[in-house]
């Protein structure tokens, strides 16, 4: 029979690229320097490559070594999903998702979804991060997040996407602003606009750049707004207009604020919400269950299904 390495190895391995360090990557998997080295060094020797350049206060992968980096990365999370598969016999959907949210949407859809999920399956734990949705799905396709909640991906990465909902994108203007009394607008009409948006790696940057470039807007680029927050009350401060989700718009506007939502017309004012996670994940039936859950989520609050 072939060599295979062992799981052990592989863990060493991948610990050893990451921290560049023996002592620190022995740390990291629990075990003694000494322990470390010579399960690398067996490696090496068993697979006939030297994986890892030693220099001082440095180690690094040469090139094969992160081609075999890489491959070991793949197995670790596959054998991680064997784990999840089975731990799924208890009903509880794998017992532990690492969920990456989206800071314009996690906050306001999860509150409704937490609870009644959390009755359903009480041993099921899930870690929150609210991250942008480009780092999420760059943590999701390496498997540092099992699970990403956010706007659709571009295609071409290799991630599953489960659609949920298609949200309604507004745009905010202050109420001392012309337009804010029609409730809707062409957007031929934002010409020399200024549209203020959040910074790079969110969903409503590339929106804002996509309707700045159709109707001749300008883009704020001395600020970019760290949260929809922020972005509301420098609009109300006559700065700008600026995009805002449905679900935000929901739960953050008031009838009493300065701020008036006009829809946009002949404009894809939307975008599609859902899950997505790494192509080819065990996982996937545990995810697709999530996803029929937070269907029911999303038709409670009346959000569209198509």
């Amino acid at each position: 029979m072939p060599f295979r390495p062992t799981h052990r190895q592989l863990e060493y391995a991948v610990a050893l690229a990451e921290t560049g360090h023996f002592g620190a990557a022995a740390r990291r998997c629990h075990v003694s320097q000494p322990t470390l080295s010579v399960q690398i060094a067996q490696l090496e020797a068993q697979l006939g490559a030297t994986l890892f350049d030693r220099t001082p206060g440095r180690v690094q992968p040469t090139a094969i070594g992160g081609r075999v980096i890489e491959a070991a990365r793949a197995v670790l999370l596959t054998l991680d999903d064997i784990v999840a598969v089975a731990a799924s016999g208890a009903r509880n959907l794998g017992g532990l998702i690492r969920l990456g949210v989206a800071p314009t949407f996690g906050p306001y859809f999860l509150p409704y979804l937490l609870p009644p999920l959390h009755a359903r399956y009480p041993a099921l734990q899930i870690y929150i991060k609210e991250e942008r949705p480009a780092v999420i799905l760059r943590e999701v396709v390496a498997g540092a997040l099992d699970c990403g909640l956010g706007p659709a991906p571009d295609s071409g990465h290799a991630v599953t996407f489960r659609r949920l909902c298609r949200e309604t994108i507004f745009l905010g203007v202050p109420k001392d602003h012309p337009l804010a009394s029609i409730g809707h607008v062409d957007p031929q009409a934002l010409r020399g606009e200024r549209l203020l948006t959040l910074g790079r790696g969110h969903h409503l940057f590339e929106r804002t750049r996509e309707l700045a470039a159709a109707c001749g807007a300008d883009i704020r680029e001395d600020y970019e707004g760290t949260s929809l927050d922020a972005l509301r009350q420098m609009v109300v401060m006559g700065m700008g207009m600026s995009l805002f989700p449905e679900l935000y718009a929901r739960s953050e506007f008031r009838m009493e604020d300065d701020i008036a939502l006009l829809t946009l017309d002949g404009w894809p004012a939307s975008r599609d919400m859902g899950y997505f996670w790494r192509a080819g994940n065990g996982r996937a039936a545990q995810f697709e269950e999530l996803a029929r859950e937070s269907e029911a989520t999303c038709a409670g609050l009346g959000l569209a299904s198509r």
